[in-house]
């Protein structure tokens, strides 16, 4: 099992292009689920969590590639959009 407290101090890294995104503040969780849908990434100009609100960035948890010991591998692009995985029904 795994705290929410290990994963906040993991580096969230874009394999798109080696870019570090910062580190996980938060997760968009479904209710009905239980599952979570996306984890928020914080920028790092934030004052107290109140100013930089625009800059967080939101992946997805299918975008995800690797969550190792220091460092969370993610697949995101910096324009807006997402690069999503292939599914083995999509190749």
């Amino acid at each position: 099992m795994v705290k929410v407290t290990e994963f906040q101090v993991k580096d969230v890294v874009n394999v798109s292009d080696g870019k570090r995104l910062g580190n996980i503040e938060d997760f968009e969780i479904n209710l009905n689920t239980g599952k979570i849908e996306a984890v928020v990434i914080g920028s790092s100009g934030k004052v107290l969590g109140f100013f930089g609100k625009e800059d967080e960035v939101v992946i997805p948890w299918t975008n995800i590639l690797k969550i190792g010991e220091d460092v969370i591998l993610v697949r995101y692009k910096d324009s807006g959009g997402y690069l999503q995985q292939k599914s083995e029904d999509d190749q």
